[in-house]
């Protein structure tokens, strides 16, 4: 299945994409895609009400705005450094435990949402990742049964303001939790309809440019490292998002010299089989 929301920014109602790629309104089975839906074999009921109500399902008007995929998580948590290539262009050592770090829930936005540039912002840059959506509690999981953690997998724009991250002292989460700095979405995919999230071509694009474009099979840290790596630390909700890394590419690491975002930059990104976004980079308006 595929997992969507829809609706103005904090009033989302839940939906589907159908095979056709179709927008379906789901309000009739009277849950939001939350914590309690994952918590309560959500997947699965939902599954089984469709098979006797799809066509009892409406259309989402044309032009509908598309939220996150998932209503607010308990967490975000993020990975540094997770490609070779992306830690060599920052000048870091490849990692030998995952790096970890995390970004406020309150940054979740929409995936055509814009993204704003913080008040005296000077580096905020992008990053395209595979986000992994925890499906059933998890605490003290193996590596080998950890894929059955999942509920599934969306598209992520870790963005970043690299002077707050790296300049303002302390932890990097300065720099990552600006309001519409975790654009997620367009779908939820469930983990039954991915057969190998090691094997997805992931990429992001600048004003039209390529500027990343890389593979999941380059992660230093696997999927079920990471899940069984972060539950020894911290119990992992459902619902809770795991943003894998990002692959080299990033405004930071570009030569001979970073570029950053701009007002009416326009940012896409996608993964094989997770669909694409698109932001348009904007002054935060509360600014």
């Amino acid at each position: 299945m595929k997992l969507i929301r829809h609706g103005e920014a904090g009033k989302e109602t839940p939906g589907i994409q159908d095979e056709n790629g179709r927008h379906l309104d789901c309000s009739l089975f009277g849950e939001d895609w939350n914590e309690e839906f994952f918590t309560s074999n959500g997947l699965e009921r939902l599954k089984t009400w469709l098979k006797s109500n799809h066509q009892l399902l409406k259309e989402i008007p044309a032009g509908s705005r598309i939220g996150s995929p998932i209503a607010r998580p308990s967490k975000i948590i993020c990975i540094g450094l997770n490609y070779r290539k992306h830690a060599a262009e920052a000048g870091m050592a490849v990692p030998e435990v995952p790096i970890i770090f995390m970004k406020a829930t309150s940054s979740l936005c929409g995936p055509f949402d814009p993204i704003f540039i913080p008040k005296n912002s000077v580096k905020t840059d992008w990053e395209v990742e595979l986000a992994v959506v925890i499906g059933k509690r998890a605490k003290y999981v193996s590596k080998g049964d950890a894929l059955d953690y999942v509920a599934g997998y969306c598209v992520h724009n870790d963005v970043s303001e690299r002077d707050f991250q790296l300049h303002h002292g302390g932890q990097w989460v300065k720099g990552k939790s600006a309001d519409h700095f975790a654009p997620l979405g367009p779908v939820l995919v469930t983990a039954d309809e991915i057969a190998d999230p090691h094997n997805l071509r992931l990429w992001l694009k600048l004003n039209g440019k390529i500027l990343q474009d890389s593979n999941t099979s380059d992660l230093v840290f696997d999927i079920p490292t990471l899940i069984s790596h972060l539950s020894q630390y911290m119990t992992l909700l459902p619902g809770d998002v795991i943003s894998t890394g990002t692959p080299a590419g990033v405004g930071m690491g570009l030569k001979p010299e970073p570029k950053y975002l701009q007002p009416g930059d326009i940012v896409e990104l996608g993964i094989d089989g997770l669909g694409q976004s698109r932001q348009v980079a904007m002054n935060d308006p509360e600014a």
